[in-house]
């Protein structure tokens, strides 16, 4: 199993700055790709970019103004936001995932309990 925790959502001003953490606990090998996601309320969970050993993705929707980053050292994956608008409020979920023996279709995805973030002046 792994276990996720987020921090540091809040409330921040459109046009503001955070940056959310996710540290990683338990079994973290072997674990291909963290990424984050948020879900607004009536709206389905959005993935915002991900982050494997090769590759970094981000959506559309955050791209230019979110940066995903990871510590391997300290078991983390970062979360820069910056230019908050308030479309942006949402519960921000942090990701894991681990391919199965076949691929990818198989893997196994664990996640955080979410954290909050508020974009409203």
């Amino acid at each position: 199993q792994v276990q996720l925790a987020e921090s540091g959502g809040g409330l921040v001003q459109p046009g503001g700055s955070l940056i959310l953490s996710c540290l990683a606990s338990g079994d973290i090998s072997n674990i291909n790709a963290m990424a984050w996601y948020r879900q607004a309320p009536g709206n389905q969970r959005e993935l915002l970019a991900a982050i494997t050993n090769r590759d970094i993705k981000y959506a559309d929707s955050v791209k230019g103004r979110f940066t995903i980053s990871r510590d391997n050292a300290k078991n983390s994956v970062y979360l820069q936001m910056s230019n908050l608008r308030p479309e942006d409020t949402a519960v921000y979920y942090c990701n894991a995932a681990r391919a199965g023996p076949t691929g990818w279709g198989d893997r196994t995805e664990y996640w955080g309990q979410g954290t909050q973030v508020t974009v409203s002046s």
